[in-house]
């Protein structure tokens, strides 16, 4: 009620008024399918609601929180598609939060389209800037509301046990109908505002932490300064310096007694709740999410957060490619996107992947997005990876596109316009977009003069020409082997043939569709915008040892990454000390799934190149791993893997110098308000968590709790679970919870990834994500986390 109290006041009230009654704009999906929709805003300020006129009864809603953000104009290229037809002042998207697809709409007149943006706007801005006790007010309310199945404002004892139902929670009857009596102050039968909101303290009682309050309060009644102190130090493990100092500044935070107990210094069982449950009492240490590393090293000394084929929305064979799969990887943090160009219609150069039948974009509209969205996010630079199949005309237009449109952000020269001997830092090219590609030549040549012999000369192929890669690896049976699991029929001679795709029946394999390693001709132009990044062909390791160059990058598929991890994994790590090196994945992935991307961080491979568009556990680790250091998309690789001198062999860390295992020990103690993983009504999860490590070979490792019947309301476990981590630096630790099934396979119910570098230890909460990697609030575990040395 507060949150819908915030939002109605005097200037904002005309404002929302004209989205609570309501407006008839057109939903737009291309230029064929405009459909006139009615949408309003709920009375609890925080709900879409929409239908057709045809529809009857059938509608649809959307949660606020669900939209991220608002574009004006024509900032889709489903409205620029129909920008002949629509002026851009009754033109906007509402941009939703993870992979959901954005809503394009119209509205009838410039007024009311600017009614619907400016209040979408100040409807984000508000929830942005809720409190933790306004989020929970909140999110009683919502429950409060979908309860209320007839609408009176008042709940009797069966809406309340409905209520349950949704909420998770399989409640003895006798006990629900106790608490339910106990908030009837009023003893009408029926829960109205107030005694529903006591009714759920009372169902929400966290036992767990009373327990805790109450080992360190020495009345019980709350937290006095040194009490508060004393736990900060022993269980939070908090410097001792800044210890009081720290205890005062959450008291003042956290304590909502403005009369009592914040006079006296002290915190109620309230006020360290609300401590516990805020990002200070998270397990991510706020200091690491914010930029704390050192941004002054050569680029090639950080791992940096790279997408494959970032155009593509969908699958690798029929997907639908976009402009949007850039925005939404820029979005996450990417600083690496890669692009397929191909000649297209009207000398135009093409965007799509080569020999499928996935839909095409335009090279310039792929280059105006980098410059809209490349830095909206982090401000170091971008590598844009190309794969030119382009002739040599198209490639002029290419590099026309990127320094006429890209300007100054398109990085044409070394930084001093010397000849360097080793990669400027990330700090030095804040702002600048970097080309890798194919060049004539070296970066020595391109500083002493101009190449003259001809406007293009012959180049060869690089490694990373992925067409080629399909082709090689469907040599080996194993890849025929994970062509079975991913749907292929059979191989017959030269022709794959695929069990369910429609109007494709074939893809040929042979070298008219898919061009061996060859040579190719390269407009001087387009060579002239690769600077630090030249793409070379990998021969090995000691070869680049000896001749390569530190601006040569090299290409490889998760295969062949494997490959030399097995035979040479030290060499590989020394290498990447060196050089940049770029993986992606196997050509045979036509459904975007992804490798796991920590075998190759183990060999401090930098650009590790993952299909944004696809969920899972790969992209849960990518969001870990990259959730530090203010999400800017550079991470600083331990100083083992920076230095060429230096050993380490992912496969046998014990070995190398300074080696120091840790042991971690994790209490998962309670979880809260788990979300429902199953539509029906009457079903409540059986939740256990799993804690997984992802590290080198030696730390890979999970545990799991006990299930509990019947509870995602409030389950309780105390189950406590030891790990042994040999290579801190690089470990990962993901926290899972399902939902228990005995009978198939256990259903996700969401997670929450992060460093172990970056956890802090003591009484945590982990507040859970859901599959697509945004918030599920109030979801969350409570845990008690301790690491120590072994040796």
């Amino acid at each position: 009620q507060k949150y819908k109290l915030k939002n109605r006041t005097k200037s904002n009230q005309t404002l929302f008024q004209s989205m609570i009654v309501g407006t008839v704009m057109r939903k737009i999906k291309s230029r064929t399918w405009k459909k006139q929709r009615y949408f309003k805003l709920q009375e609890d300020c925080m709900t879409i609601w929409y239908k057709s006129k045809k529809a009857g009864n059938a509608h649809s809603t959307f949660s606020v929180s669900d939209v991220e953000t608002v574009r004006e104009g024509h900032q889709s290229e489903v409205l620029l598609s129909i920008a002949d037809e629509f002026p851009p002042d009754r033109c906007f998207t509402l941009v939703f939060r993870g992979r959901r697809g954005n809503l394009d709409l119209v509205a009838d007149s410039a007024d009311e389209a600017q009614s619907w943006i400016k209040g979408m706007k100040k409807l984000i801005e508000n929830l942005e800037n809720m409190g933790e006790s306004e989020k929970l007010d909140q999110w009683i309310c919502e429950w409060f509301k979908k309860a209320d199945k007839n609408n009176d404002g008042r709940m009797n004892f069966r809406e309340i046990r409905v209520l349950l139902k949704m909420m998770n929670v399989d409640m003895n009857e006798h006990h629900a109908h106790r608490l339910f009596m106990t908030a009837d102050k009023s003893q009408t039968g029926t829960l109205e505002d107030d005694e529903f909101v006591l009714f759920y303290k009372m169902l929400t009682q966290r036992e767990d932490v009373l327990r805790v309050f109450q080992d360190y309060s020495g009345d019980g009644q709350k937290l006095s300064l040194r009490d508060l102190e004393e736990f900060l130090r022993d269980e939070q493990l908090e410097e001792v310096d800044g210890v009081q100092q720290l205890a005062m500044e959450l008291i003042e935070r956290y304590e909502p007694s403005d009369t009592g107990t914040k006079m006296l210094k002290a915190m109620s069982i309230d006020g360290f709740l609300m401590y516990l449950a805020s990002a200070e009492g998270s397990i991510f240490h706020p200091r690491q999410q914010s930029l704390y590393q050192d941004m002054t090293q050569p680029l090639n000394h950080y791992f940096i957060s790279s997408s494959h084929n970032t155009y593509l929305m969908e699958d690798q064979l029929r997907g639908h490619s976009s402009v949007e799969g850039y925005i939404r990887a820029f979005k996450r943090g990417c600083r690496c996107v890669e692009v397929d160009c191909w000649d297209g219609p009207n000398g135009e150069p093409i965007v799509y992947h080569g020999h499928t039948f996935t839909s095409k974009i335009l090279f310039k509209d792929v280059v105006i997005a980098l410059r809209n969205y490349a830095f909206k996010v982090s401000e170091y630079p971008v590598i844009l990876s190309t794969e030119n199949h382009c002739g040599v005309e198209q490639q002029r237009v290419m590099a026309q596109h990127l320094n006429t449109i890209l300007g100054d952000k398109l990085l044409k020269s070394t930084l001093d316009g010397k000849i360097p001997v080793s990669f400027p830092s990330p700090e030095e090219l804040k702002g600048k977009i970097l080309l890798k590609g194919k060049k004539i030549g070296g970066l020595e040549e391109s500083l002493n003069g101009p190449v003259e012999p001809e406007d293009s000369l012959t180049g060869e192929v690089s490694d990373e020409d992925e067409a080629a890669d399909i082709d090689e690896d469907s040599l080996h049976s194993n890849s025929l082997r994970r062509m079975a699991k991913v749907g292929y029929w059979c191989v017959c001679g030269s022709t794959l043939q695929f069990p369910s795709c429609g109007s494709i029946k074939f893809i040929q394999f042979n070298s008219r569709s898919f061009p061996q390693k060859s040579k190719q001709r390269l407009s001087k132009e387009l060579s002239d915008c690769v600077v630090y990044c030249k793409s070379v062909h990998f021969s090995s390791f000691k070869h680049s040892r000896i001749h390569s160059k530190f601006y040569e990058i090299s290409s490889f598929t998760e295969s062949k990454a494997r490959k030399h991890l097995r035979e040479a994994g030290a060499e590989f790590v020394r290498h990447n000390a060196r050089q940049l090196t770029r993986v992606y994945p196997s050509g045979l992935r036509t459904d975007s799934s992804n490798f796991n991307p920590q075998e190759m961080w183990n060999t401090g491979t930098q650009i590790v190149a993952l299909n944004f568009q696809t969920a899972g556990v790969e992209m849960d680790l990518n969001d870990g791993l990259f959730g530090q250091n203010g999400r800017c998309g550079y991470v600083l690789k331990p100083d083992f893997m920076r230095m060429s001198e230096r050993s380490f062999d992912p496969e046998v860390p014990i070995n190398r110098e300074g080696y120091r295992p840790l042991s971690l020990c994790i209490q998962v103690i309670s979880g809260q308000q788990l979300p429902k993983v199953n539509i029906k009504e009457s079903s409540v999860v059986d939740p256990f968590v799993r804690v997984e490590i992802h590290g080198v070979p030696l730390d890979q490792a999970k545990q799991e709790t006990r299930y509990i019947d019947n509870n995602g309301f409030n389950p309780v476990w105390y189950d406590t679970l030891r790990f042994t981590i040999h290579a801190p630096e690089l470990a990962l630790v993901r926290f899972v919870v399902e939902d228990y099934d005995k009978a198939s396979r256990n259903d996700f119910v969401g997670q929450y990834t992060l460093p172990f570098s970056c956890i802090q230890q003591g009484y945590r909460h982990i507040h859970l994500l859901s599959k697509d990697g945004t918030s599920i609030p109030p979801a969350s575990l409570f845990v008690h986390v301790r690491i120590t040395n072994l040796v």
